[in-house]
């Protein structure tokens, strides 16, 4: 039997249902042989990059291992963002990628890449594949490697020879399931310990608490601690939680930055941060100096990187905090009386048409459970500081890696996770301009989901950002305006454009997520305010002085 044959089969056996990437002649043996598999479907992007986005976003809401495969060559290094992009988020991605028979490497043919060592520093495991014997094993392992410990991304390079070579008489592999990681018993009675001697505290949450949320809220129910999170977290907490004090960071609330800066909390519990520039503002050394820090993560890398913790918990944050509830529940301790409220007033939308009223009108227009895929721009910065969180996991914004044009694919791959979700990717024109045209595969595949333009006809964070820095920007940081409501026509797919606040109906916004496939929202908009970064505001005009 082919090699290739069996590798489809294990992936089929594993539960792979939705395959990303781009057809070529360096993997049209595994395409070939996915015509036998009605159980998987393969998506076919515009661009390799972006379907790398697309399956990392799948793997993050599907919860399940996320595939992609690209051609060797130009294919294989179009990837190399989307592999770097899930080893920043943690997530387990598949990269697949074709390679030049093993006969005519180092003799220049065609489209010839070492892809291993490219892909090497951005994977858990990358490894080109020379013997059609070990195809299947070498991809068993990887997938097996992608789940365990701290979940990421891996990559397995397959030459054609070795794809469509006698792979012998070959045993199906049974993917292990990833053992929990039970946190140290000791560490968390030290915790406990120091948790229950009734000192006040804040719980600072990042994405690490994805699926953990209620048990999160609970520890904070029974401290009467507040709950503040990084900018990737936005969206795991609601607004109308009485312990949610709001985002530290990037773009955050001024609320928490004063809770953290002039608090008395005199213990900070990190879960789930790795603590980069974003979630520190800047790396901030207020966050811990003065304070007992306690940091709990299942990556012990993170442990010391800048701040370093008095105690350190190692381990699955469910395992992590349910130990914990349960210790300080046996030791007594019971929810405070009077536990203080750190709602902040919701937001109303203004008249002024401006970036951020026109954001805040367009979630009134929206069901409450939407999911928000966020692209890299200045309207980035308005979603993490004004829009409020309405139901639980429902922004996706990758300021991690910041990669431009992720929002787009974030969208689609979300979509294939979660059909019935109602998505919208908030966008700026850079973006769309890198990976608009993945509008086209939200077409084939008959997805609804709104792409919300923001269109200045100009890259919006690097004007600002020089502007803040310099006292001045380069003309060519703006550029010809451009219609995309009528580029998004030209391609069949419904728009709508808007050029004030009058334009920005709830009808119309309607009637655009009611359509059967994708459609635009086009906001023509030059926003000259300078946006709500917070201390990147402060860092920016003060940089070199």
């Amino acid at each position: 039997m082919r090699a290739v044959n069996d590798v489809v089969a294990y992936l089929k056996q594993t539960g792979v249902e939705v395959i990303f990437g781009i057809p070529a002649g360096s993997v049209n043996a595994f395409f070939d042989e996915l015509y036998g598999v009605p159980e998987i479907t393969p998506v076919i992007a515009k661009h390799e990059g972006a379907a790398a986005y697309m399956a990392a976003s799948y793997a993050k809401y599907a919860g399940k291992m996320g595939v992609c495969i690209g051609s060797s060559g130009p294919g294989g290094t179009n990837l190399v963002s989307g592999a770097a992009n899930a080893m920043r988020e943690q997530l387990p991605v598949l990269f697949l990628t074709g390679a030049v028979p093993v006969s005519t490497m180092g003799l220049n043919a065609s489209q010839e890449l070492d892809a291993a060592p490219v892909f090497a520093p951005v994977t858990k495991y990358s490894v080109t594949v020379t013997d059609s014997g070990e195809l299947l094993h070498e991809v068993a392992k990887a997938v097996e490697i992608a789940h365990s410990g701290v979940p990421g991304p891996v990559h397995v390079a397959m030459p054609i020879d070795v794809q469509m070579g006698d792979a012998g008489r070959t045993e199906m592999p049974e993917l292990k399931k990833r053992a929990g990681l039970v946190p140290d018993s000791q560490a968390v009675s030290a915790v406990a310990d120091r948790l229950a001697a009734g000192k006040p505290g804040i719980l600072f949450a990042g994405q690490g608490v994805r699926g953990s949320v209620s048990k999160v809220m609970e520890l904070a129910g029974l401290l009467g601690w507040p709950v503040v999170a990084t900018p990737v977290a936005k969206g795991l907490f609601r607004n109308d939680h009485p312990l949610f004090a709001g985002i530290f960071g990037f773009a955050g609330d001024e609320s928490a930055s004063e809770l953290i800066s002039g608090g008395t909390a005199e213990t900070i519990f990190v879960l789930g941060s790795n603590l980069g520039e974003t979630a520190t503002n800047n790396y901030n050394p207020g966050l811990t100096d003065g304070r007992f820090f306690i940091q709990a993560d299942h990556d012990p890398t993170v442990f010391g990187r800048k701040y370093n913790p008095d105690i350190e918990l190692l381990g699955d944050m469910d395992l992590i905090l349910s130990e914990l509830i349960r210790e300080l529940e046996w030791r007594g301790l019971e929810k405070p009386g009077n536990p203080l409220d750190y709602r902040r007033p919701a937001e109303e939308s203004g008249e002024d048409y401006n970036t951020k009223n026109v954001l805040l009108k367009l979630q009134q227009f929206l069901p409450p459970s939407t999911r928000y895929t966020i692209d890299i721009g200045e309207f980035m910065s308005y979603v993490i500081h004004h829009l409020p969180v309405l139901e639980e996991d429902t922004y996706d914004i990758n300021v991690h890696f910041g990669a431009m044009g992720s929002g787009l694919s974030a969208a689609i791959g979300s979509k294939f996770a979660e059909p019935d979700r109602p998505t919208v990717a908030i966008t700026g024109d850079g973006c769309f301009f890198m990976h608009g045209m993945e509008l086209l595969t939200a077409k084939e595949y008959n997805l609804p989901i709104l792409f919300v333009v923001m269109n200045n006809a100009r890259l919006g964070m690097v004007y600002h950002g020089h502007t803040l820095q310099y006292k001045r920007s380069h003309p060519t940081f703006e550029q010809q305006p451009a219609d995309i409501a009528a580029m998004a026509a030209a391609l069949g797919i419904t728009s709508v454009r808007v050029e004030s606040m009058e334009d920005l109906e709830r009808g119309a916004v309607e009637n655009l997520m009611a359509s059967s496939g994708p459609a635009i929202l086009e906001i023509a908009l030059t926003d000259n305010n300078i946006p709500p970064m917070g201390d990147r505001v402060k860092f920016l005009s003060s940089f070199g002085k």
